[in-house]
């Protein structure tokens, strides 16, 4: 089977596509013939994580396809099922963190930029019928970290007040359909006037220049919670427009890992601030009966082919991409 491989080489330059082994499910597993998938910045990440003395890795996290082959003791499972995939390994039960030996498809183990993916049979759910393939295909990683970090850590709320800035990201896209649909009102923040624009268009109540002065911009409006995933950037701006006693949930760090913090004027505003990463099963479930039941689909930037992959990773690289980034897999 064709598939994106990374071997020999830290960074892109490891990255070909070529032809790479069909597998057969083991017990326990199925596996599935992939229509689509989606790119996510975690596989940037993974290009420098898998090391050259690594066996050859398929990355790719996000997926949904129809499945072809079923292994031992599957039963609950039926061949030609079309199916999205969660990428989230060993993480059952909703949970204050994720349990000990938690992986995500893509490393350690072969994920989804292939043509197909063995996985454990608990990993499928059924597609959701009004998602497209393409739409099903990005969706997984995505939309259920903005899932997790806006109702299961930040707890939202009809009528409170939400900040997600650096809107273009697939996550932060999801955020915003997510805190709409809940009956927030959403505040956008960007560098790009057309990504304003646009967020504005998908519902944003407000969307502000990145460069400006927030405070300024916001009109003194004070924010109950606070969704941030760019990272050093802009962590301290987004912490200043919370409300005493504010959440300010945090998930991404893009922009920088280390972040000043001043202690007394985060205790004395009595803030809370919480990580989050990925989520359950159980709030995979949760997340897709939210957009079957609000009809959201994924806002798509732009789709490829899996040989055109360098194209898509050098756009998502860029930050150019407005919503999810993936591949049409033939």
């Amino acid at each position: 089977m064709k598939a994106v491989v990374h071997e020999k080489t830290i960074g892109f330059e490891g990255l070909t596509y070529r032809d790479i082994e069909k597998v057969q499910p083991k017990a326990g597993e199925v596996r599935v013939k992939l229509k689509a998938a989606g790119l996510n910045h975690r596989d940037l990440f993974v290009l420098n994580r898998h090391q050259p003395t690594d066996p050859p890795l398929i990355i790719g996290s996000d997926g949904a396809g129809i499945i072809d082959a079923i292994g031992e003791g599957v039963s609950d499972v039926q061949m030609g099922t079309e199916v999205v995939i969660n990428p989230g390994l060993g993480w059952k039960e909703k949970s204050d963190a994720p349990p000990e030996g938690f992986e995500i498809l893509g490393l350690p183990f072969h994920g989804t930029f292939a043509e197909y993916v063995v996985i454990p049979a608990e990993n499928v759910v059924p597609k959701p019928g009004h998602l497209t393939w393409e739409e099903a295909g990005v969706l997984s990683l995505a939309a259920l970290t903005a899932y997790r970090a806006l109702f299961t850590r930040g707890r939202v709320q009809p009528g409170m007040k939400v900040l997600i800035p650096g809107i273009g990201s697939g996550v932060a896209t999801f955020l915003l359909q997510f805190a709409k649909a809940a009956g927030a009102i959403v505040y956008v923040t960007s560098r790009s006037e057309e990504k304003g624009k646009r967020a504005l268009e998908m519902g944003a109540d407000q969307a502000i220049d990145s460069n400006t002065d927030w405070n300024e911009a916001l009109g003194g409006e004070k924010m109950d919670l606070v969704i941030e995933c760019v990272g050093a950037a802009t962590f301290n701006k987004s912490l200043e427009q919370l409300r005493p006693g504010g959440t300010i949930v945090t998930f991404g760090a893009s922009a920088g890992d280390v972040v000043p913090l001043n202690l007394r004027a985060f205790f004395y505003g009595q803030f809370s601030l919480l990580g989050s990463t990925m989520g359950s099963a159980e709030e995979f479930r949760e997340m897709l009966q939210f957009i079957k039941k609000h009809n959201i689909t994924p806002i798509i930037d732009a789709m490829y082919p899996l040989e055109q992959f360098e194209q898509a990773f050098k756009r998502l690289e860029n930050a150019q991409q407005l919503g999810k980034i993936g591949f049409v897999i033939d």
